[in-house]
């Protein structure tokens, strides 16, 4: 193992707060005294199918202190799912059917290991200990918190306030995040600023237990494509570590400028220097925004795939996308047509107006899989509709997820920047 000093040093860059560091020395010290690796957990619940790069900061740090010798405890949190964490949301969760859960969790190894080092990594899923928890055992645990504490989280306090129902069971989350690691035994949680409450918890029940508390390691949230929310499958604005290179590309293509030298400090391998360097010169102006982006899109695409992607990426983006810059609608559609998708209107999704839900058509086009994913991409100002008018399209946004519209074959739902799907209403013959 690596001095404490070095590890440190290795441990403290890129993080945002670590809590407190004195105890994280302390571990520290003993594990190189000891010659016994620390065990770091980290929790994922399995809401939706893909990791995405925001997860992968997390991941990318947990990487390297599997390298200063340690072992991961990557919990999936298939038990904790079935509720969903309450943080930073304004409403109550839909809970998701178990084998919705199930289906996402069997995926989210393999996509894990495209960056932990598995022979580091040990593999817990919280429905162990909790599918078998009597009611007496979950009174105990509850018994250490207070509603006033839980609602000192910024979330439920405004829904308080705005008399928004809290559902009693979100309460249970924190607590049962908490009590993971009291089961895993473990030195230190990792996981994002948004995490804070619920990973304090686990230090309270951790000395409940009468165990040593863990040490709470935070770590920053990525922004998502839009560069302005966090990076979401639900909002349409993330980058999926397992998606094709080229659709990594084209999403990485469509960030803002001014978030790219973030993108390049939380998602690349490239060095502090020369990302100062990178940065320099975008506000000298001595290096082209698009140049660094496209630089920015092969050294990600590079780690999840190949150098030789990267470049067959870049590619079929320029075969595609460069040359239809500057383009009306209806040629940038054209240019690209073969490539969009149909997605079939059936009369059983009509009203009797002849109108269908816009939150039903974007179910149907597969860009969500819920109603109240789609209102979210809706509230994100993530959806369009272009209406095919005498060979024109006229775009709008779409504001209200109640909207009806009438469909016509031709006309084009659009979802982020590059997710579009063609109508084809049904015809009986």
């Amino acid at each position: 193992m690596k001095s404490v000093e070095e590890q440190l040093f290795a441990i403290e860059d890129g993080v945002e707060e670590i809590i407190p560091v004195e105890e994280l020395k302390d571990k520290l010290e003993r594990s190189v005294k000891k010659g016994v690796p620390l065990k770091i957990k980290y929790g994922v619940d399995p809401t939706a199918p893909d990791l995405h790069l925001g997860h992968a900061v997390t991941l990318r740090k947990l990487r390297q202190i599997q390298d200063l010798g340690h072992i991961v405890q990557l919990l999936i949190g298939d038990f904790t799912a079935r509720i969903g964490d309450p943080t930073e949301r304004s409403t109550t969760r839909p809970q998701l059917p178990p084998e919705v859960i199930e289906a996402n969790a069997k995926t989210y190894t393999d996509q894990a290991f495209k960056i932990l080092d598995p022979a580091k990594t040990i593999i817990e899923y919280n429905s162990r200990w909790f599918s078998r928890m009597h009611f007496e055992m979950l009174l105990k645990i509850t018994a250490q918190f207070t509603v006033a504490r839980m609602l000192e989280r910024d979330d439920f306090a405004k829904r308080f306030a705005a008399q928004v129902p809290i559902g009693l069971h979100e309460f249970l989350y924190p607590v049962m995040q908490g009590y993971d690691s009291v089961e895993l035994r473990c030195d230190i949680e990792i996981g994002g600023t948004d995490q804070k409450f619920n990973m304090l918890s686990g230090r309270d029940l951790q000395r409940w237990a009468g165990q040593e508390p863990q040490v709470v390691i935070t770590m920053p949230i990525l922004e998502g494509t839009d560069g302005v929310v966090r990076m979401s499958k639900s909002k349409g604005n993330y980058v999926g570590l397992t998606e094709p290179p080229e659709e990594q590309f084209g999403k990485i293509m469509s960030i803002p400028d001014f978030i790219m030298v973030r993108y390049f400090r939380l998602c690349t391998n490239l060095p502090h220097d020369e990302i100062d360097r990178i940065e320099k010169g975008l506000e000298e102006g001595t290096l082209h925004p698009g140049e660094v982006k496209r630089r920015l899109a092969k050294e990600i695409i590079t780690i999840y795939h190949s150098r030789k992607a990267a470049e067959e990426a870049e590619r079929i983006f320029d075969a595609k996308f460069k040359k239809v810059e500057g383009l009306t609608v209806a040629e940038r559609l054209s240019a690209v047509g073969a490539e969009i998708p149909e997605v079939e209107i059936t009369p059983e999704m009509l009203t009797n107006a002849e109108r269908i839900w816009i939150v039903k058509l974007i179910i149907a086009a597969e860009f969500a899989k819920t109603n109240s994913e789609a209102r979210r991409l809706i509230e994100g100002g993530a959806v369009k509709y272009l209406e095919h008018i005498d060979g024109e399209y006229r775009e709008r946004e779409i504001a209200d997820s109640g909207e009806e519209i009438v469909p016509k074959t031709g006309d084009i739902l659009q979802v982020g920047k590059r997710r579009l799907a063609r109508l084809k209403v049904y015809e009986p013959s």
